[in-house]
């Protein structure tokens, strides 16, 4: 009896916690509502399996952990067609974000609404690395023109 080892194993919550974390997708990029994404979808039809592109907006990211999943839109012919996918699901082979969009809401169910032009979201666009360049000129001389003006009122009270 002495020789046997005692093995402790996780229980309750953290026997789920460490479950799910195992399932958890490492590359996975940052999802916001109002992106454009491209989906690589496997597709079982009878024995072969295929990958097929869906891209669409991301109308509404839910849940959390495992359980988190996201619905994206798409105009298919003229006909809507709104997908929802776990996002940490096997069946997603990969996920490219094409663009982001300015919105202010979460759940973007009012595109369900719009047609043509109406349906467009306002694109963001990255900074350049003049433009970055720019900014980053501009603060310095915000910061240098506020930083002598404070040694030169230190200097006149004395």
């Amino acid at each position: 009896m002495a020789d046997k080892q005692v093995i402790t194993k996780p229980a309750g919550r953290a026997l789920l916690t460490a479950v799910e974390n195992a399932q958890l997708r490492k590359d996975i990029p940052e999802l916001k509502s109002g992106d454009t994404v491209r989906l690589q979808v496997r597709v079982v039809e009878g024995n072969r399996e295929r990958l097929q592109p869906f891209e669409g907006v991301v109308m509404r990211l839910r849940g959390g952990g495992v359980n988190e999943n996201f619905t994206v839109r798409r105009i298919t012919h003229g006909v809507g067609v709104e997908r929802t996918f776990l996002i940490h699901s096997p069946r997603i082979e990969k996920i490219e974000v094409l663009r982001h969009a300015r919105v202010r809401r979460k759940q973007l169910y009012y595109l369900r609404g719009l047609t043509g032009k109406a349906a467009r979201l306002k694109e963001l666009r990255p900074l350049t690395s003049k433009e970055v360049a720019a900014k980053e000129a501009a603060k310095a001389a915000k910061a240098a023109a506020t930083t002598p003006a404070a040694t030169t009122d230190t200097s006149a009270s004395e």
